[in-house]
């Protein structure tokens, strides 16, 4: 039996989501976080257009979309009162973030890391992140 190798998210992986998230939004200012499979920071970028928040906006959005292995855009009904995220207790290193913007990256099946994007619109930034997200496959 050959041992199996686990996917994981390289260093030049994450540099390229960062590069073609920031290629896509050229005219927005935006910041881009990439974070590997364990919550580490492998990439960010802050662009000087961005609000001064957008860093820890693309930040929170990444480690949610790693944490629930899920698209942030998908999530946004589950926070709303009655929804099943209304009272999630805060267990988590980091604040959870329910806006558009932060994608679960994954590579044979496996959940490789995240990306988040944040400073522009919610639809441009899950816009943003999906682009990088598919430059990678």
């Amino acid at each position: 039996m050959s041992p199996t190798i686990a996917a994981t998210l390289t260093i030049e992986d994450a540099e390229l989501l960062v590069a073609t998230a920031r290629r896509a939004a050229e005219e927005a200012g935006v910041s881009v976080t990439v974070l590997d499979a364990g919550g580490h920071l492998l990439a960010f970028r802050r662009d000087d257009r961005a609000v001064l928040i957008s860093g820890e906006t693309s930040t929170r959005k990444a480690y949610t979309a790693l944490q629930l292995n899920a698209a942030t855009a998908d999530l946004v009904d589950a926070v709303q009162p009655g929804g099943p995220f209304h009272t999630l207790p805060t267990a988590l290193d980091r604040p959870l973030l329910f806006i558009a913007g932060g994608l679960p990256v994954h590579r044979d099946g496996r959940l490789i890391g995240a990306i988040g994007v944040g400073g522009g619109a919610p639809e441009q930034d899950h816009g943003f992140a999906a682009a990088a997200v598919a430059a990678l496959v």
